[in-house]
């Protein structure tokens, strides 16, 4: 790289550890990064842990490797807050979280960085790189990939306009997302503290931000899934479901693309998007079983009314499951719910 090129003082890849009261498997987690040949690194978040020495590890782990990890510790202010703590600090032209209780692929890992060196290099780097992640479910000792191959095209750049239609689970999550940084910055994405479920914020708000991407077909994140006290497991979702609606409503908000960024294809995933978080609100909403659940349910669709009173049928027609969640009466309800454990099944998502 010569001394003119712009990225020349900046890092590769700046990796988000988020950790909080993750003594017990940091370490697996961030071995797994280190893994990485090149230029990267690794931001580990304290997030005010306070029942095990997680803070500790984090200054262990930075001695070791001086010029590659560094810890931020800050009082607890949620997995958003600790996101975006590592965001404001970071120094790699691309940006990736890796939640502590997770890891990538050696093998994958050093392919992506050496794509996300080649774009580098070019002057011009991809907005957005997308990867396959696994679903490690600890319950059953099985895996599911989440592959994109009949998505969108791979093993070269592309823009929205050659974006296909996800299937249902197939949608860009925080695991197969890799962000340029400034991309982020640019698009202002703000995480809420005190917040669960605030990556479907992270990987939706930057996305009229981003021109162009790239999916390099390995399977990169692997993730745990099936811990009793995970924040996806039903029971706890179901007992966070104020949050849950929290996060659904900023989607809803963010959903209307700015002036400029009117691709009909980035309009079309965005409302199928939402339409998938919104299915999975209202499925919530009747799991928890109270009169305030369903309150806050139809609070969600006033809201929607509210921001864009064509966007229901729209969502309707774009994710067939906004209308399986939502069928009226409580035969209807009894239906849904019958429908949601058959989806969970087949696609095994908790």
């Amino acid at each position: 790289m010569t001394d003119d090129h712009p990225y020349r003082q900046q890092k590769e890849i700046t990796f988000v550890v988020p950790c909080y009261n993750s003594a017990e498997y940091m370490d697996h987690c961030i071995d797994s990064i280190l893994h990485g040949r090149g230029d990267i690194e690794i931001i580990i978040v304290n997030d005010g842990s306070t029942k095990d020495d997680t803070a500790a590890k984090a200054d262990e782990w930075a001695q070791r490797h001086p010029g590659v990890i560094k810890v931020i510790h800050q009082e607890n202010k949620g997995h958003g807050g600790a996101v975006m703590a590592g965001l404001r600090a970071a120094s790699g032209v691309y940006f990736k979280v890796v939640d502590s209780d997770d890891w990538l692929d050696p093998v994958a890992l050093n392919l992506t960085l050496s794509k996300l060196r080649h774009f580098i290099h070019s002057g011009s780097p991809v907005d957005l790189v997308i990867a396959n992640y696994v679903y490690e479910h600890t319950n059953t000792g099985t895996q599911k990939v989440i592959r994109y191959r009949r998505m969108m095209p791979q093993n070269r750049i592309f823009t929205w306009n050659e974006m296909g239609i996800p299937s249902p689970g197939q949608n860009i999550l925080m695991h197969s997302a890799i962000f340029r940084t400034q991309v982020l910055r640019d698009s202002g994405v703000e995480l809420p503290e005190h917040t669960f479920y605030v990556d479907n914020i992270f990987v939706y708000v930057p996305l009229p931000s981003v021109s162009t991407l790239y999916y390099l077909p390995v399977n990169l994140y692997r993730y745990f899934i099936g811990r009793e006290d995970q924040s996806v497991n039903e029971s706890v979702q179901i007992s966070r479901l104020d949050q849950q609606m929290r996060v659904t409503d900023i989607m809803i908000e963010a959903h209307k693309l700015p002036e400029g960024a009117g691709n009909r294809h980035l309009a079309g995933y965005m409302e199928q998007y939402l339409g998938l978080i919104m299915a999975a609100s209202s499925m919530f909403a009747l799991l928890e079983g109270t009169e305030n659940g369903l309150r806050m349910r139809r609070e969600m669709w006033e809201h929607v009314d509210r921001v864009d009173p064509l966007l229901k049928g729209r969502l309707g027609l774009r994710q067939p499951l906004v209308l399986a969640a939502n069928l009226p009466g409580p035969l209807g309800r009894a239906t849904s719910l019958a429908l949601y454990r058959l989806a969970q099944r087949i696609y095994k998502f908790s």
